[in-house]
C-alpha cells in the first residue's frame, strides 16, 4: 500500500513510489488514448498509472461526471473553483478509501501505455516576456551597444499575441518553418529554412472560469479565473524574428509551433511553492501590485537529446502570472475558457540556467558543448528538446508536472 511521503494522513490503497512526481498531492489533469479504445477520456496520473476520470465518475455517479465526456478539459474548466475543488476531494476520497478500490481498479491504465493529447481547446494564447536575465541576455545579444532594459520593461509585464491554431500537444513533430532572412552581413533578405531554429522554456497558465468584457481581473482573483499550471516550449526562428520584428513584433517567428505538456497541475496542488515574487522597483501601478505571495518556486530542466543543457528557476521571474493576467485584461479584454498565456522564457543569471539557445550559445557566436564532443548553436533537424519540471510539495515532497517534448523534422 502506498503511503503519503510527505508524512501526513492521506494513504492510498494503490502501490506509489515514495519519489513518485505523481502522488495524491498532484493529481493533474490531463487528455488520453489507450490502445483498443481510441475515443479521449480525461484522465489523471497517479504514481506509474493513469485514472480514466471519465470512467471513475461515471461508475460513482459523481454529479460532475457529465463535465469529463467531451474528451477535452474544457467543460471542466469553465465549471469554476467549487467544482474543481469537488474533483479534487473526490479523486482523493476514490484512491484513499478501500471500498473503491474493486470499483476503480479496472480504470486505471499503465502510463507507459497511453497516448496523451492536447488537453485543452485554446482559445487564445498570449507569450509574455517577464524574465528580467533573459531580457537583458536578449538585449545585449541582438543590439550589443545597448546595455538596459527599454524604459516600459518595469512598468508592463510585454507581451504578444500568438496563434491559438499552431498550439500542439507534447511530441508533435515540429517542421522547421521557412520564411525571410536577413543576417546582419547580407544586403538584401533569402528566403528559406530557418538556420537559427530555437526553444523557449516557458510555464503555462490555463485559463478556466470566463471574464466580463469591459472588466479588468485584479490580481486577487486569479484563481478564481485560472485553473491551473502547464510546461510551455515556445519554438521560435531567430532569422525569421529578427528580420520581421520591428516594428510590430513577433509574427511568422513564433507562429508556427507551440508545445503543451500534457497534465494540466491544478493550483490547488501548488500551495507549497508559492514565494514572494522578486523586488519590484519601481512600484507597479495599482492595478498591477499583490499582497500574497504570487512567485512559484518551479525547477526546470532542458534536455537536448537526452542530454540536460539548462536548468532554469521560476522563483526569480519578475512578473508573477498575477500580475500578468491583470495586465492583458486591463484594457477590458476578456477571458475565455481555454485562454492559455505563458510566462516568457525562464532564464536564471548563470549560464546553466538559460532557457533558450540563443542565449545558451550568446546568439550562436558561443556553441555549446554536448557529449560526445558535439556542439549546438540552434536546433538542427532529428533534434528532439524535452523540458520537465518540478515544484516542493508538503513534508519535502515533489510535484511532478511531466514531460512538454518535440523533435525537429525538415520542412
Amino acid at each position: 500500500m502506498g503511503g503519503h511521503p510527505g508524512g501526513g494522513a492521506l494513504v492510498t490503497w494503490l502501490e506509489l513510489a515514495e519519489d513518485t512526481p505523481f502522488g495524491l498531492d498532484n493529481l493533474p489533469y490531463g487528455v488520453f488514448s489507450a490502445a483498443g479504445a481510441p475515443d479521449r477520456r480525461v484522465g489523471v496520473p497517479i504514481g506509474d498509472q493513469v485514472l480514466d476520470l471519465t470512467a471513475a465518475a461515471a461508475e460513482t455517479a459523481a454529479a460532475f461526471a457529465p463535465l469529463l465526456t467531451a474528451g477535452v478539459l474544457n467543460p471542466l474548466l469553465a465549471a469554476g473553483p467549487g467544482t474543481w475543488r469537488e474533483v479534487r476531494e473526490s479523486v482523493r476520497e476514490w484512491l484513499t478509501e478501500r471500498r473503491y478500490a474493486d470499483r476503480l481498479r479496472p480504470h486505471l491504465v499503465p502510463l507507459n501505455e497511453v497516448s496523451t493529447h492536447l488537453a485543452f481547446e485554446v482559445a487564445d494564447y498570449v507569450d509574455f516576456y517577464s524574465s528580467e536575465q533573459h531580457a537583458l541576455n536578449a538585449t545585449r545579444i541582438f543590439r550589443p551597444d545597448v546595455t538596459e532594459l527599454a524604459p516600459n520593461w518595469k512598468h508592463l509585464p510585454i507581451a504578444y499575441h500568438g496563434r491559438a491554431g499552431t498550439v500542439v500537444a507534447s511530441g508533435t513533430p515540429v517542421v522547421r518553418p521557412h520564411g525571410q532572412r536577413k543576417p546582419r552581413n547580407a544586403d538584401v533578405p533569402s528566403f528559406g529554412p530557418s538556420q537559427r531554429l530555437d526553444i523557449e522554456a516557458e510555464v503555462g497558465f490555463v485559463v478556466g472560469v470566463p471574464s466580463t468584457p469591459g472588466t479588468p481581473v485584479p490580481t486577487a482573483d486569479f484563481a478564481d479565473h485560472v485553473f491551473g499550471v502547464c510546461l510551455v516550449n515556445d519554438w521560435s526562428a531567430r532569422d525569421i524574428q529578427a528580420w520581421e520584428y520591428e516594428p510590430l513584433g513577433p509574427f511568422l517567428g513564433k507562429s508556427f509551433a507551440t508545445s503543451v505538456s500534457p497534465w494540466i497541475v491544478p493550483l490547488a496542488a501548488l500551495e507549497h511553492a508559492r514565494v514572494d515574487g522578486p523586488p519590484q522597483d519601481p512600484e507597479p501601478f495599482e492595478y498591477l501590485r499583490t499582497s500574497e505571495k504570487q512567485g512559484l518556486d518551479l525547477a526546470l530542466e532542458i534536455r537536448l537529446n537526452g542530454h540536460l543543457v539548462s536548468s532554469p528557476p521560476f522563483a526569480s521571474h519578475y512578473w508573477t502570472a498575477p500580475q500578468q493576467l491583470a495586465h492583458l485584461t486591463v484594457n477590458g479584454a476578456h477571458l475565455r475558457t481555454g485562454d492559455l498565456y505563458a510566462s516568457g522564457t525562464v532564464t536564471g543569471p548563470e549560464r546553466d540556467q538559460r532557457g533558450s539557445f540563443l542565449e545558451l550559445s550568446w546568439g550562436g557566436r558561443e556553441p555549446f558543448e554536448l557529449p560526445g564532443g558535439q556542439t549546438r548553436a540552434f536546433l538542427e533537424d532529428g533534434d528532439e528538446v524535452v523540458i520537465s519540471a518540478t515544484a516542493p510539495g508538503p513534508g519535502g515532497t515533489r510535484i511532478g508536472f511531466g514531460d512538454v517534448r518535440g523533435t525537429v523534422v525538415p520542412g
